[in-house]
């Protein structure tokens, strides 16, 4: 045999077999490549399988990451939020309840002393002075809704001119309530606070919110329709829930912080409440309508009635005099001082008696109107509360239906229908008046609040969705 052929057929050298080593060699690398050297079937997907682990582990280790960093991102803003709820809660619950006492301060030495309400003159002269010297630009209860909706900036200036203005109203016995105050100071106090530890604008928003809820509840003691009202009452139809747990927890601290310092909430005790029936709901429908029209009256008596004095008594001194000459003669034909001030003890009597004098609405209404658009500072809300408790208890007597019952739903749907917030108002009627004649105060808020149109005592309240179809509007209210 050939060298060469013993070359390939692997016995050069007479080592028989080395031509089969190569094979052998050869079959290993081929059973490395395969994954089976060494007799050991699979081990090539071990490894698969062992990457496959590695990459899911890698995977759902991406995953967890992602999840972590998200609770984090959520639970770092819950308390930073829950943080500046209780600074906000602390701060204006603090302020709002020497408000409050500010005011029973003024109205109790009123009451001891009724030459002051011949005062009334010059207490709307100084008022005037201070908004066109300090307040100019002022916007009210507008510009804090504004602010909510980045369309302008509430200036802290207007909290120490609302107190200041809103005391001297109440002093001198101008019908005005004092929610408009705890709105814009509360307002300005949040959006202060915001400025002062650098929140960005959006966080400012919820800040102002979060200040009226606090101002609100500790005035009024309702935490539920405190929080609600600062959400719902911007833009109707469309709630800011980003603000919700800011606005609850700064408004519970607020109300027990007053109530702490003896600011205690009014509850009235409704009476004579009787089981729903077709008669008795159909009953309160009507009263409701009564009451969605009476709102209507109220929003368009306070327009007209600005646009007329702007127009026969241009300078903002001689107005407010000669108004407040106009409110003491009325009040002298009267011969009461009920109308004086927000109102609250024609509230009372009309839902816990059932008394209420025929005319007292329209009374109230008028003065309030006069006050108001005459140059005096407070708020139109709990007057709207008086208009409706005795609207209410008046057609109660009428329909032979309970007039503690009719008073209490009045008051909710009258402040409804001026509103546009029929959840607040729901809130405030359960808080006030307890949950036993709920049916009706449904059935009155519901109704009041489609019959009301789109009128307000807000013109920078926007209505978002359509009261009638569930359609985007998006249009001013008319006020």
């Amino acid at each position: 045999m050939s060298e060469e052929q013993q070359e390939q057929d692997g016995t050069r050298g007479g080592v028989p077999g080395s031509g089969e080593q190569r094979e052998g060699k050869m079959s290993e690398e081929q059973q490395e490549q395969d994954g089976t050297r060494g007799g050991v079937p699979g081990s090539g997907d071990q490894r698969e399988e062992k990457k496959a682990e590695e990459q899911h582990e890698h995977d759902r280790i991406v995953v967890l990451r992602y999840y972590y960093r998200r609770a984090k991102q959520d639970l770092t803003s819950l308390m930073k939020w829950l943080a500046l709820a209780f600074l906000t809660g602390f701060t204006v619950g603090g302020i709002s309840t020497m408000f409050s006492f500010t005011l029973s301060t003024m109205t109790a030495f009123r009451q001891e002393h009724g030459w002051v309400f011949f005062c009334l003159p010059l207490s709307g002269l100084a008022i005037v002075f201070l908004y066109q010297h300090i307040g100019k630009e002022d916007g009210g209860t507008n510009q804090v809704f504004s602010t909510v909706r980045s369309k302008d900036e509430v200036s802290f200036r207007m909290a120490p001119l609302i107190f200041v203005s809103t005391a001297l109203t109440h002093l001198t016995g101008g019908s005005a309530g004092r929610e408009g105050a705890a709105i814009q100071l509360g307002g300005s106090i949040g959006n202060q606070l915001g400025r002062c530890i650098r929140l960005d604008e959006q966080d400012r928003h919820v800040m102002v919110m979060c200040g009226m809820s606090a101002a609100f509840a500790a005035l009024f003691g309702t935490p539920m329709a405190a929080a609600i009202f600062a959400m719902e009452v911007v833009s109707v139809g469309v709630m800011y829930y980003t603000a919700l747990v800011p606005c609850v927890v700064s408004g519970l601290i607020a109300t027990n912080f007053a109530a702490g310092l003896g600011i205690h909430p009014e509850v009235f005790h409704v009476t004579g409440i009787p089981k729903l029936t077709m008669v008795t709901g159909l009953k309160m429908g009507v009263i409701a309508l009564g009451c969605a029209v009476v709102s209507v009256i109220f929003c368009v008596a306070l327009k007209e009635t600005g646009g007329f004095f702007k127009k026969h008594l241009p300078n903002p001194y001689i107005r407010v005099v000669v108004v407040s000459l106009v409110i003491i003669a009325v009040t002298m034909l009267l011969h009461t001082t009920d109308y004086m001030g927000a109102g609250i003890e024609i509230i009372t009597r009309a839902i816990e008696e059932g008394e209420t004098g025929k005319l007292t609405f329209v009374w109230k209404m008028l003065l309030t109107v006069l006050t108001m658009r005459a140059g005096f500072r407070g708020g139109e809300i709990v007057p709207s509360f008086c208009v409706g408790a005795t609207f209410g208890c008046v057609m109660g007597h009428l329909l032979n239906l309970s007039p503690s019952l009719c008073a209490a739903a009045g008051m909710a749907a009258v402040f409804c229908g001026v509103t546009n917030c029929p959840i607040t108002s729901i809130l405030i009627a359960f808080e006030l008046f307890g949950f036993k004649g709920v049916s009706y105060y449904l059935i009155a808020v519901s109704i009041s609040y489609a019959a009301s149109g789109y009128y307000s005592l807000y013109r920078d309240q926007t209505i978002v969705y359509s009261k009638y179809k569930a359609k985007y509007v998006n249009r001013r209210t008319r006020v």
